[in-house]
């Protein structure tokens, strides 16, 4: 089965846990901290491999979570950073955040990656904390916490030239006489309903992709049918053959209703090189109308349309090398100006709410307050105490205290509980 969307969840590593040790060796009774450092998590990583062409892995694994760093020694030994965690994809998958939709990432090109969560870094060992006034210090940090994301995952096809037109016009066939394709073929409509890729040989060196779209109905660019998941396939071709069905009972309107589709969907689509070919020339009927609807295409601004027979192969090959000089006409797309995705800034991570739960009860939420507390050391007061003057900093107790807080009540961050003491 080809899966061309999909969703997952995916959670990069924690720093591992930085270590409070002094040194103890014989003769040296006040030996100094040696606390090592913790090691970095493992950070997510997406790459394209030319191994896979469609999202059928992420239909049975949906959660990718990346190892911890391990903690810090004594005798001021880091602790081993994770390995990354690299999730395969294949060319042309587009990634969102599946929360706010906001894209990403667009990964086309063969080893390109993208960090979609990166590991946290190592908490620092208490070696770190020594001065010349404070000169046994009881403070260290644990590792930061990693990130975790729902991603949406969609695959646009990375095709040189795609055919499209209505269902039954013969895109399947045509395929599988250009290409060693092998796609499901019959005599009805929407037989095909997912795309085909295939490889075509120009001559001995020289192939190109070609890539079969399901057909297109009337209101396909407003979702109708299986319009969105398939019209964005189209958006990664550069040229299109346009079949037109030689028995359909208006030719013409088909070619318009698809061109008009395409528009609506994306309108830099309707900008891409069309060749258009009335496909079933095998069949009387549609030779008889092959010289009315030639003189209507053109009117149309259509130069030089074809007449083929995909069951027949008459044609065919003369179809193949117009689009391939159309092809080399045709900027690559990695040539093209596309515009970069929009990001929003991100929030500053700085930023905190209070809220209260209750008469005596308040909760602290906020990336930075509840980031410090998840890497404080609470059973060492001098990591206590670091903590404390974060929360100065950050503004939090000016703010707690405006909020009207009160001796003893409880004040909540993230899994962490705590008694408020001027």
């Amino acid at each position: 089965m080809f899966i061309d969307q999909a969703e997952i969840f995916v959670k990069s590593g924690k720093g591992g846990n930085g270590m409070v040790h002094f040194r103890r060796e014989k003769y040296v009774p006040r030996g100094g901290p040696d606390g090592g450092d913790g090691g970095k998590g493992g950070d997510v990583i997406l790459e394209v491999r030319h191994t896979v062409n469609s999202l059928q892995a992420f239909r049975h694994v949906i959660r990718y979570s990346a190892d911890d760093g391990k903690g810090g020694g004594p005798n001021n030994r880091y602790g081993k950073s994770a390995d990354d965690l690299i999730v395969p994809v294949p060319p042309g998958t587009v990634v969102f955040d599946a929360i706010t939709g906001d894209m990403i990432g667009d990964l086309t090109q063969l080893g390109q990656r993208l960090v979609v969560c990166k590991g946290g870094r190592g908490g620092r060992g208490n070696t770190h904390f020594k001065s010349s006034t404070h000169q046994v210090p009881r403070t260290g940090e644990k590792g930061e916490p990693g990130e975790e994301k729902r991603l949406r995952l969609e695959l646009k096809l990375i095709a040189d030239i795609g055919i499209i037109g209505v269902p039954n016009a013969g895109k399947s066939t045509l395929l599988s006489v250009l290409t060693n394709a092998k796609p499901e073929v019959a005599p009805y409509p929407f037989t095909t309903i997912t795309p085909n890729l295939g490889v075509a040989n120009i001559d001995e060196d020289t192939t190109v992709v070609l890539a079969d779209i399901p057909g297109l109905i009337e209101g396909a660019s407003q979702g109708r049918g299986l319009g969105h998941d398939f019209l964005r396939h189209v958006q990664r071709t550069r040229v299109l053959i346009h079949l037109l069905d030689g028995l359909s009972e208006d030719p013409l309107a088909d070619f318009s209703q698809i061109n008009t589709e395409l528009s609506l969907f994306d309108p830099k689509i309707a900008q891409k090189p069309q060749i258009v070919a009335l496909n079933k020339m095998d069949q009387p009927e549609a030779k008889e109308r092959w010289a009315d609807i030639k003189k209507q295409l053109k009117k149309k601004g259509v130069n030089d349309p074809l007449a083929i027979s995909g069951l027949a192969r008459e044609g065919v090959r003369e179809l193949l090398l117009l689009a391939y000089q159309r092809l080399a006409e045709t900027p690559s797309i990695q040539d093209e100006e596309t515009p970069l995705p929009v990001y929003r800034p991100p929030e500053d991570p700085r930023e905190f709410e209070v809220k209260r739960e209750s008469g005596t009860t308040w909760r602290l939420v906020g990336p930075a307050i509840e980031r410090a507390a998840a890497m404080t050391y609470w059973e060492h007061s001098g990591s206590v105490r670091r903590f404390q003057k974060i929360m100065e900093a950050l503004g939090v107790d000016e703010a707690l205290r405006k909020a009207g807080v009160q001796e003893g009540d409880t004040v909540h961050i993230a899994d962490y509980e705590l008694e408020w003491q001027d």
